[in-house]
């Protein structure tokens, strides 16, 4: 059992001469870094050819970590292969979406098909647990590192067959899934199909004349490249069944398929590098996905930055208090380990000027380690109070990976249609209530909530429309957008009438769908205030549902922009139009108040308040995001646990600009 959140992150000793080492040690005690991450690129040290492994210098840097009383998440290594395999067997390397075929270099270069690459990224982790199974101080196993991209070789081309053999048994029901009859793209054999890529299908990225075969190969690619996880899962597993094992996501990444992926993890872990454009709320919103993804179960930070991002077009520091502020963030939002990249800056190569605990000039005396060892003290006076602790959240997001890759595919309404930025507006508005919302998928369980919200639902997968249908007749409120509806998991539009099978719960019948071009703007009238109607305007007619706004202007002046209808014991709501941040606090205030719904605390701007619970006690968190202090009122008794001060219902609680503060009552 854990007595204290895990405190470290990267460690790449083999980069150094082992002098280096014990100085490292001595400055991790000062820092209260109690956690390494080890092991995370050293597939070439350890493996020189086929046949040979040296794990002498691994060796000594476990036993030197254990000596100083280290935990260590030991990773498999298998994110780069070495260049003796790409050398030897050149399918190993992946071909881009417009059929370059890649040279030995770089990182994930890997097919994930390639029957060679699968042969000794398993072998590896299965030699690296039976070495090492035994150290009592590893705590996970961290398999590859930020898995990613996509392959577009004759191995995976290959392999994609075989993936639709399994999915759909014959080639009939290929071309019905597909609708191949449209442009006479009819298969009569298997291996008639090829990659949907600049070479066949696409025009661009994300410009495709087939969705419905595009979008099967980004469902195959994530599919492909969790099968690489879930080798190497079952083969430290089968030596050290109870090490839990994971691997380092990467919040709202396209490619994967997380909520898929969360299945066969034992505990969820990312790695946090907010830009510098994005919103408190956007970095929220990524934490609370990863809490999502195992049912609200805690996670692991597995790497932020200490300072600065290098990959980032500017490396703009983190100002004094940042990197404190956002790892009690990641905590608040269900982090259960803090964790860095990198603990000492490399001296070259691409992340020499990305930040880390221990800076080029080799010493404690900088900003950035006397920031890490104010936060590893804490953490260690922190001691478990908040482990396992869990986030009370009555309101959810539905995200599905499915309809963001069809969405985005699609041959319209609209190039500025992106779905996250939808989830995003509706998340904006809870977040800036003091609300806390879990992000959850379509198979997830909807009754413990009281409010589901699925902006642009435009596919309706199997038995979801029942599960909506169920959780409203029961009493909750559901709300969904413009463009909700519209097809079946293969892409195909659900004919007789648009939202398809939503359009009994929501009591609508769309008609039209007008797409704005960014100089032209719609409004309407709500709760007594104009509103901005931009992007996507869905022209609709009420059947059940009660119209509660109007479009003020166009040919559809004095059509309903918003709706609701009552369903059993519940209610569901359409919006037919994306509007401004005015009109979502307002909206989903009323939906909040519909069903009783409060704030954590009352909101204060750039104040993100947020709550996990343990036995019967609260944990609050106060988050001061704004560049001047704030003063807040304490509503009940409690302990301010940063401070180790107890307070009275009435104490002012002085946040200092980016301070933060856990307070448990």
């Amino acid at each position: 059992m854990a007595k204290k959140m895990l405190y470290g992150g990267d460690y790449n000793p083999e980069q150094w001469e082992e002098s280096v080492w014990e100085e490292d040690m001595r400055m991790f005690h000062l820092a209260g870094i109690d956690c390494v991450t080890l092991n995370v690129f050293s597939w070439a040290a350890l493996q020189p050819d086929e046949v040979t492994y040296h794990f002498e210098r691994l060796d000594k840097i476990m036993d030197l970590v254990r000596r100083n009383h280290l935990k260590v998440v030991l990773a498999t290594s298998t994110a780069a292969h070495p260049a003796w395999m790409a050398k030897k067997y050149p399918e190993v390397l992946r071909t881009e979406f417009n059929g370059m075929k890649r040279k030995f270099g770089s990182r994930h270069n890997s097919c994930p098909n390639s029957p060679v690459y699968q042969k000794y990224s398993r072998a590896l982790a299965e030699k690296l647990a039976e070495r090492y199974g035994k150290y009592d101080n590893i705590v996970a196993w961290h398999i590859s590192n930020e898995y990613g991209g996509e392959c577009y070789c004759e191995n995976c081309e290959k392999a994609f067959r075989v993936w639709l053999k399994e999915k759909y048994g014959t080639i009939e029901e290929v071309n019905r899934a597909w609708n191949t009859s449209f442009w006479g793209h009819t298969f009569y054999d298997w291996d008639e199909i090829v990659a949907p890529n600049l070479q066949s299908e696409h025009f661009a990225e994300n410009r495709t004349t087939f969705q419905g075969i595009s979008l099967d190969y980004r469902r195959f690619n994530s599919d492909s490249m969790l099968n690489n996880y879930r080798a190497e899962y079952e083969a430290v597993k089968a030596v050290t069944p109870n090490i839990p094992v994971t691997t380092n996501l990467m919040g709202f990444y396209k490619p994967l398929d997380y909520q898929k992926w969360a299945k066969y993890l034992d505990f969820a872990s990312w790695d946090n590098y907010p830009d510098t454009v994005d919103t408190n709320a956007a970095v929220a919103m990524r934490h609370d996905l990863i809490r999502g993804l195992k049912q609200g179960a805690p996670f692991v930070l597995m790497e932020q930055t200490p300072s600065v991002t290098n990959w980032h077009p500017y490396n703009l520091l983190k100002r004094p208090g940042v990197m404190r502020l956002l790892s009690y963030q990641a905590v608040a939002h269900g982090a259960d380990a803090v964790m860095f990249f990198q603990m000492r800056r490399s001296i070259g190569a691409c992340e020499k000027f990305h930040g880390a605990v221990i800076d080029h000039v080799g010493n404690e005396n900088t900003r950035v380690f006397r920031e890490i060892s104010q936060l590893g003290h804490e953490l260690e006076a922190l001691g478990d109070l908040t482990l396992d602790s869990r986030t009370p959240s009555r309101a959810a997001i539905m995200v599905d990976w499915d309809n963001w890759w069809a969405l985005e595919y699609s041959a319209g309404p609209s190039c500025e249609l992106k779905y996250m930025d939808e989830i995003l507006l509706y998340y904006t508005a809870l977040y800036e209530k003091n609300v806390p919302a879990d992000i959850i998928s379509t198979e997830d369980d909807l009754s413990q909530y009281s409010v589901v919200i699925a902006p642009v639902l435009y596919m309706t997968k199997p038995g979801t429309d029942e599960k909506i249908r169920s959780f409203v007749r029961e009493g909750g409120t559901f709300v969904t957008t413009f463009f909700s509806g519209i097809v079946d998991e293969h892409d195909l539009v659900i004919t007789g009438g648009y939202p398809g099978k939503l359009r009994d719960i929501l009591g609508i019948w769309v008609e039209e769908t007008d797409a704005l071009p960014s100089y032209m703007k719609n409004s309407f009238t709500w709760n007594g205030k104009t509103h901005e109607a931009g992007i996507i305007c869905d022209i609709m007619h009420m059947e059940t549902a009660q119209p509660l706004a109007v479009y003020d202007s166009d040919f559809y002046a004095g059509t309903p922009v918003l709706s609701a209808n009552a369903y059993g014991k519940g209610h569901a709501y359409y919006v037919a139009t994306r509007s401004d941040k005015d009109f979502y606090a307002d909206f989903l205030q009323h939906i909040l108040d519909e069903q009783k719904i409060t704030p954590v605390y009352p909101p204060c701007e750039g104040v993100e308040i947020t709550e996990r619970d343990k036995d019967g006690k609260r944990f609050l968190f106060f988050l001061n995001h704004n560049d001047f202090p704030v003063s807040l009122p304490l509503e009940t008794d409690g302990t301010s646990l940063l401070e180790n001060r107890s307070c009275k219902a009435g104490t002012t609680l002085q946040l200092p600009p980016k301070g933060a503060a856990i307070y448990q009552c």
